[in-house]
């Protein structure tokens, strides 16, 4: 599984020579009460200012620093964030760029990819058409693969988030993350392990972990709903599988309404624009599905923000 020292060693790349690059995004601190929650505090980790508007930049420049780019660049599938933070970290490091995206992936995510210079292949219903297409085209090519979600590396720069939390406000008593493919639970739990209470949440129409745990194993799940273009994966990753059975006692659910209803008053009370997954956390505590106690302090990670504004009209 991914170690502390590897998410120790991965920021330390970063601090190195890619500050400019990884944000240390900030760390809002909040009484409970501000956003309806019977608790002490809620902390928000802003990711979705991350560079590509999400925390998979982290992961992706961690695997393009690890591994030796060949001449045809590199090559990625992905509903959206993950081939906007792939693409992203290809121009900075000066070599090409190839996203296979699913038809459901979103116009504004779509117009990001070709504006960071991505060549940009639209094929499949969902993410896993996109991914068989995609790595038939690296058998092609021999590009340098970055998976979304399940590869050490994008764990390790997953967990550069949590190892941020706590530099900037210590240990919280609980985070609540958002799950699709799981790469950010993995290395979210891989720092934490179970110092803070690490809490899954999935829309009811992806649940992927849910039912790898109904199932005892990663399984195929039928995937839809609001959150589709983000945490679209139809099955769990194989390191996220092992992280969450070490580090992972809750795993919950939430309905597309909860969801959306979260999403539109993070922007109305907050200011925060932010696409559906991101706003799963504040959907756990405004709906009761997670309920903290009264001296709790819960970080809740905002972890994207690839959305088209009009739809938070």
């Amino acid at each position: 599984m991914t170690s502390r020292y590897q998410i120790e060693s991965c920021l330390r790349a970063f601090d190195g020579g890619y500050g400019h690059f990884i944000h240390k995004t900030p760390l809002w601190k909040l009484p409970g009460k501000a956003l309806g929650v019977d608790c002490a505090e809620v902390w928000l980790k802003l990711e979705h200012l991350q560079t590509g508007g999400s925390f998979k930049a982290r992961g992706m420049l961690n695997r393009l620093l690890s591994n030796p780019i060949p001449a045809s660049g590199v090559i990625v599938a992905s509903g959206g964030n993950a081939g906007i933070a792939t693409a992203a970290a290809a121009r900075e490091l000066g070599v090409r760029c190839e996203v296979f995206v699913p038809e459901i992936s979103s116009p504004a995510k779509r117009a990001k990819l070709a504006e960071l210079g991505a060549q940009v292949v639209v094929t499949g219903a969902a993410y896993a058409d996109a991914l068989k297409a995609c790595l038939a085209r690296q058998q092609e090519t021999g590009a340098l693969l970055t998976h979304a979600y399940d590869q050490p590396e994008v764990l390790a720069g997953a967990g550069t988030m949590a190892l941020e939390i706590e530099q900037q406000g210590g240990l919280p008593d609980s985070v609540l993350v958002s799950v699709g493919g799981g790469g950010l639970i993995g290395g979210v739990a891989s720092w934490f392990e179970q110092r803070s209470r690490v809490v899954a949440l999935e829309p009811e129409l992806a649940p992927t972990l849910f039912k790898a745990r109904e199932a005892g194993q990663p399984v195929d799940v039928a995937v839809s709903g609001i959150a589709a273009d983000s945490l679209g994966a139809k099955r769990l990753g194989s390191l996220a599988w092992e992280a969450t059975q070490a580090y992972v006692r809750d795993a919950l659910l939430l309905s597309d309404a909860s969801i959306r209803t979260a999403q539109l008053w993070l922007w109305k009370e907050l200011k925060l624009a932010v696409e559906p997954a991101a706003a799963l956390p504040l959907a756990a505590l405004h709906s009761g599905r997670y309920l903290p106690g009264p001296d709790e302090k819960v970080c809740l990670i905002i972890c994207g923000a690839n959305l088209d504004p009009a739809s938070l009209a």
